[in-house]
C-alpha cells in the first residue's frame, strides 16, 4: 500500500502534465483497468450508479463489456485533470506538449506504459498496477468474485493467480462457517 500511495503521490501536480499522470495512476490503481482501457475511456464512461461512481460499459478483452467501480479519490484526480485541461468531453486521457498544452483526442497504450514508467521505475509495468488493485483490494476484505468482475476476468483461477493465493491452513474457510456442535446432547439410545 505505501509503495502504491507513493506512485500517486509522486506526479508534480503544479504542472497539467503532471496533473494528468496522477489522474491516470489513480484510475489504474483505483479501477484495474488495463492500458488499453484506459486509453478508451471517455467521460461517457463516468456515470453515478447506486450513489457511487462506476465506468460503464468499458470494453476489455475479447469485446467483453464490463461496468467497474471507481473510488472518489480516483474521480477526484479525474475531475482535477479535466478541469486544468478544460476537456469534459471525448476521451479523458489526451497529449500534453512540453509547453503545457493539452492536444489530440487521445493516448496510446504505450503512452500509458510511459507514464506508469516514468513515476514507477522501468521494472513496473501498468499491467503491474492491476495485480497492485487485486492484492489491495483483496486485503481490504474484498471478495475473490467481486475482485474477478473488476478485472473483468472469466476465469477465477486467473484473479487467484494475481493474487499469488494458495491454500491457508491457519485461518481455514471452515473456521468461519458459525456452526457448532452441542457436546453435551443425549446419547443415542443403544450408546453408551
Amino acid at each position: 500500500r505505501e509503495q502504491a500511495q507513493a506512485l500517486l503521490d509522486a506526479p508534480d501536480c503544479s504542472t497539467l502534465k503532471g496533473v494528468r499522470d496522477r489522474a491516470i495512476l489513480a484510475v489504474l490503481l483505483g479501477a484495474g483497468l488495463r492500458r488499453a482501457e484506459a486509453v478508451r475511456l471517455s467521460f461517457g464512461h463516468v456515470q453515478q450508479r447506486d450513489g457511487r461512481w462506476v465506468l460503464v460499459d468499458i470494453l476489455g478483452k475479447r469485446n467483453k463489456t464490463r461496468s467497474v467501480p471507481l473510488p472518489s479519490w480516483a474521480k477526484a484526480a479525474v475531475d482535477a485533470w479535466a478541469e486544468v485541461a478544460g476537456i469534459h468531453s471525448g476521451r479523458i486521457f489526451r497529449a500534453v506538449t512540453k509547453a503545457g498544452r493539452v492536444v489530440g483526442e487521445g493516448l496510446t497504450p504505450q503512452a500509458i506504459f510511459d507514464v506508469v514508467a516514468t513515476y514507477a521505475g522501468g521494472d513496473v509495468a501498468p499491467h503491474d498496477l492491476r495485480r497492485t488493485f487485486a492484492k489491495l483490494a483483496h486485503r481490504g476484505g474484498a471478495g475473490l468474485g467481486q475482485i474477478q468482475l473488476s478485472l473483468g476476468h472469466a476465469s477465477i483461477q486467473t484473479t487467484e493467480r494475481y493474487l499469488g493465493l494458495e491454500q491457508d491452513l491457519t485461518d481455514a474457510p471452515c473456521d468461519r462457517l458459525g456452526l457448532r456442535l452441542d457436546y453435551h446432547q443425549r446419547a443415542l439410545p443403544g450408546m453408551g
